[in-house]
Order: structure tokens, then C-alpha cells, then sequence
């Protein structure tokens, strides 16, 4: 577990937990390494995505309140252990009701609850805005942590691009709608924590975004 912010007044605090494992669409399978967000205090926290294998990310909950956890997205090496988690710590699994038909290719006898666009999560007396940026997959979501100038953005933006969109359910055009239209409008400091690999921020991204489009990918 590494923790990325901390903030001694509030005790509000974010931890990165990386798991590994195999990631499954269309026939096809790859290696990935996954990051697990952990959002909160010492006494409660929130969970975004449930990747591979629980018990790095309950060890890193310890002995805490789980509000929820909240699925970036359904494709199955965001939502691994999702039931798992749910069960052994008493809590609830959010996703974007766009994201059900992959939600249900992997656990086809667990419906999560929904999440919304533009709802707020509340958490160790902060405030978590979800925020649905498809194009990855229909019920993508990121979520803004104003507090923390923090955005989790799952696979919607990485450090160099758009996740990709080259699968069933995803579209380049619509997510870079999502990254152009929502996540650039956010402040240019604001740190870019994401599914797989290392933090970027918007202010690094942002100005690459012709290239994307020149790219297309």
C-alpha cells in the first residue's frame, strides 16, 4: 500500500493499492496491473474498484467503516472481487447502470447498486462528485475530489491519452467527448490518479489533446 495524500488536519487520507491479474474482453486476455484507490480517515473510507485479489485491499481498509465501493467501470479487472468485498466487509458495490451488461459478463448473480452522474458521495467529511465520462465503456465514470484537488479518472484518462477504445462497447469519439467536454474543464492542478500506471494531472494532459484527436486513439 502506498499512501499518495495525507492530510493531518482533516485525517483525510488516499492510498493506492496495486494488485495484479488478468484482464478479459472479446475473446481475448492480457496481464495488467490494477490500482485500487482508498479514500478516507482513520475511522471510515470509501473504495474505488475492487481489482484481482481482496486481501491486499482489505489489509489496506484494516480496521475502517466502508461506505461503498465504487466501480470505475464493469470490466472485469476493475470488479474482481467487487462481491467479495461486499460481503466480507459489510458493505455496497456502486456502478453506472451503462456499464450492467459487462457488470453482468463477470458476476451474472450480483447486481450492484447505481451510480448516478453528478451524485455526491459523501466521506470522511468530504465530498466525492461521480462523474460519467463513457467512451472506455458506456458507464464509465471518474470521481472529483475537490478537497484533495484529486480526479480518479479509472480508464478514462491516463498519463499520455484516452484508455482505450478499440473493444466491444467503447468509442473514440465519445471519450474524448468525456475527457474534453468534463475532465479538462477541471483546474489545471488537479493530480489525475488512474486504473493502471502513474498519477498525471490535468494540466499536463490538456494541451495534448489535438494530438489525441490527430492520433485517433
Amino acid at each position: 500500500m502506498e499512501q499518495m495524500k495525507n492530510y493531518s488536519e482533516s485525517g483525510l487520507r488516499i492510498d493506492r493499492v496495486v494488485t495484479s491479474g488478468v484482464f478479459a474482453l472479446d475473446g481475448g486476455e492480457w496481464e495488467v496491473d490494477n490500482n485500487i484507490w482508498v479514500i478516507g480517515n482513520d475511522s471510515e473510507c470509501m473504495i474505488i474498484d475492487a481489482a484481482h485479489d481482496a486481501r491486499p485491499i482489505i489489509d489496506a481498509v484494516g480496521d475502517r467503516e466502508v461506505l461503498g465501493v465504487l466501480c470505475s467501470h464493469a470490466h472485469n479487472d476493475h470488479i474482481t472481487v467487487a462481491p467479495e468485498l461486499a460481503e466480507r466487509l459489510d458493505t455496497r458495490v456502486f456502478l453506472h447502470p451503462g456499464d450492467k451488461m459487462l457488470w453482468h459478463e463477470t458476476h451474472p448473480d450480483f447486481d450492484p447498486f447505481q451510480l448516478k452522474d453528478g451524485e455526491i458521495v459523501h466521506v470522511a467529511g468530504t465530498d466525492l462528485k461521480v462523474l460519467n465520462t463513457p467512451g472506455h465503456s458506456p458507464g464509465s465514470c471518474s470521481f472529483y475530489l475537490p478537497e484533495a484537488k484529486v480526479l480518479f479518472s479509472g480508464d478514462t484518462l491516463f498519463a499520455g491519452g484516452p484508455g482505450a477504445t478499440g473493444r466491444s462497447f467503447s468509442d473514440f469519439d465519445t471519450i474524448i467527448a468525456s475527457i474534453e467536454g468534463t475532465l479538462l474543464s477541471l483546474p489545471g492542478d488537479t493530480e489525475v490518479y488512474t486504473g493502471h500506471g502513474d498519477a498525471t494531472s490535468i494540466g499536463a494532459e490538456a494541451p495534448h489533446l489535438q494530438e489525441w484527436k490527430d492520433r485517433g486513439y
